[in-house]
């Protein structure tokens, strides 16, 4: 599902009129990407946590130059389903 698509079932489901759920579901992940760029997680009771990781400092390999770099340790945006979601899908 696209976010148009998405959009475009609120819409349906709320009779709201599209271009407001526009603005609303791109505050909304607006919001969340801000959040979890500043190290703070989004917990949505129900649905799911979009959280912060630590990565690892490695060191990876270019097999065909014979190089190896070191990545130094970076944060990556995660997302962790809740049991009632995690249960729906199975």
């Amino acid at each position: 599902m696209t976010k148009a698509e998405l959009i475009n079932e609120i819409a349906i489901a709320t009779g709201f009129d599209k271009k407001t759920i526009t603005i609303i579901v791109e505050s909304y992940m607006d919001l969340v990407k801000k959040n979890v760029a500043n190290g703070e997680n989004v917990y949505l009771r129900g649905f799911g946590s979009f959280i912060t990781k630590k990565r690892a400092a490695k060191i990876a390999r270019n097999i065909s130059k014979k190089t190896s770099i070191q990545i130094p340790e970076h944060n990556i945006p995660a997302f962790k389903p809740s049991a009632e979601f995690l249960a729906e899908v199975r």
